[in-house]
C-alpha cells in the first residue's frame, strides 16, 4: 500500500515508543503528515488547526479516554481506529464495533486497517 504524501494521519497515543513506531510505519507506506498527540487536550488542539484523513486512536490515555476525539472524528466523518492492547474491552457503548487495530500490530496490520477505515 502506498498513500499520497499529504494523507494527514493524526496519532494520539501516550506512550512516546510506540508513536514513534507507527511514525515509522505510516513513512514506510508513503505518509509524510503525522500529527501526533500523547493527551486528550493535545490532540484537540491539533483538530483546531489540522484536518487529518485518518486517525488512530489509543482508548487509554494516561487515565483519560480518547472518546471526545472519536466525538469529533465522527462528526466530521473522518474515519479512525481505536488502539489498544486489550482489544474491545474498555470501549464506550457509543462505540461497540468499532475498528480495533490491537496492540502490538504489524504494517501488514496498520494497512489493513487504514484500507477498511478508508472503504
Amino acid at each position: 500500500m502506498r498513500i499520497e504524501n499529504d494523507f494527514r494521519v493524526l496519532v494520539v497515543e501516550d506512550e512516546a515508543l510506540i508513536s514513534m513506531l507507527i511514525e515509522d510505519m505510516l513513512a514506510d507506506i508513503g505518509c509524510k503528515c503525522v500529527d501526533v498527540a500523547s493527551s486528550v487536550e493535545v490532540a484537540m488542539e491539533v483538530l483546531t488547526r489540522a484536518e487529518p484523513n485518518f486517525a488512530m486512536l489509543d482508548i487509554n490515555l494516561n487515565g483519560a479516554r480518547s472518546f471526545p476525539i472519536a466525538d469529533i472524528l465522527k462528526s466530521r466523518e473522518i474515519p479512525f481506529v481505536f488502539l489498544s492492547g486489550y482489544g474491545s474491552r474498555g470501549l464506550d457503548e457509543a462505540y461497540f464495533g468499532a475498528k480495533i487495530l490491537q496492540k502490538p500490530f504489524q504494517l501488514g496490520d496498520l494497512e489493513t486497517a487504514i484500507e477498511s477505515a478508508l472503504g
